[in-house]
């Protein structure tokens, strides 16, 4: 009998990966293409059908390919869809699944992309052996996968978790990409923390720092990053802000639904001890006594492309049976 595979696919703000994956969570093949290049979706679509033709060929049987799995920003597990992504650029209602299985003659299966990563992490990271954990994915924006009971939490409507819209400024709040004001995201994302950047930039103007260096308008996170390796106190400060933040948040998060651990994905999250100090030392300042010094703070085992195609692959096997 030949050797079944399924098909994951990480849809990012920026980047689109794609892996061949067998039973054990081996990645055979993969590759990318770029997801904001075409404003229109089917044209997005017809480049992504053909990596996936590029990936298969030669080596895999269409027949040996037991279904596809998508982790999209605003996937909705139950309808297929990917809806009202702010972070994408094809607005409204976009019946995903549906599109890539006409293409491609396979069955998909689409959730959130943090989703996918908390799948992944469950199956083949640091989350193995864990019934009650969030994955919090900090890149473009600020996602979350909620895992309680060893089951994704999803809600009525197939949205629930969406942690990176907490408001955490009530009054004068930044604007986040979803329309509102005061979003975590706004602030805790790479985004947010190069904003973060440009306001200091402005409101400390006697503060020495080699961000000066750089046009405001182009500093990036990894700007902000290697200053601060460097020694650079502003960048430090910058990172301090954005911990600080994100540990409040935590707090609120433990308290509904009292996780093993909260463990971070993503880009930001190669910051190392820079976001994880001032995290843990806000998280549990800000904490209800009972829930102090029992979460474990943790970054991803799996590669940064792996925990989402990983996740979105577990789909895969679950779409046919």
């Amino acid at each position: 009998m030949d050797k079944p595979y399924v098909i994951g696919i990480d849809v990012g703000g920026t980047n689109t990966v794609v892996g061949i994956v067998d039973k054990r969570g081996q990645i055979l093949k993969s590759g990318s293409i770029k997801t904001g290049k075409h404003p229109q979706v089917e044209d997005y679509l017809d480049e992504l059908t053909g990596l996936i033709e590029d990936l298969t060929e030669g080596t895999i049987t269409k027949d040996q390919i037991k279904g596809i799995g998508a982790g999209t920003p605003n996937g909705n597990y139950f309808t297929g869809s990917i809806e009202f992504a702010p972070n994408l650029p094809w607005k409204g209602v976009i019946p995903f699944a549906q599109l890539l299985e006409d293409r491609t003659g396979i069955p998909v299966a689409l959730t959130n992309d943090a989703n996918a990563a908390a799948i992944g992490e469950m199956t083949y990271g640091a989350a193995r052996g864990m019934k009650d954990f969030i994955v919090i994915t900090l890149g473009t924006g600020v996602g979350s996968g909620i895992v309680v009971n060893g089951q994704l939490v999803y809600g009525h409507d197939g949205f629930a978790g969406e942690l990176g819209h907490v408001i955490m400024r009530r009054h004068n709040g930044r604007m986040c990409g979803c329309g509102r004001t005061g979003c975590l995201e706004a602030y805790s994302s790479a985004t947010g923390l190069a904003r973060t950047a440009r306001e200091y930039l402005e409101l400390k103007p006697d503060t020495q720092t080699r961000l000066r260096n750089i046009p405001a308008e182009d500093i990036t996170s990894k700007d902000v990053f290697d200053a601060a390796m460097a020694g650079d106190e502003l960048a430090k400060e910058i990172f301090k802000f954005t911990g600080e933040m994100l540990g409040e948040a935590f707090a609120d998060f433990v308290a509904f639904s009292s996780p093993e651990a909260i463990i971070l994905f993503g880009g930001l999250s190669k910051a190392g001890n820079l976001i994880m100090d001032p995290i843990r030392e806000s998280m549990e300042k800000n904490m209800l006594p009972i829930y102090r010094n029992k979460v474990k703070l943790m970054f991803s085992d799996l590669k940064e492309s792996d925990a989402a195609v990983l996740g979105a692959s577990a789909l895969g096997w679950e779409v046919r049976e």
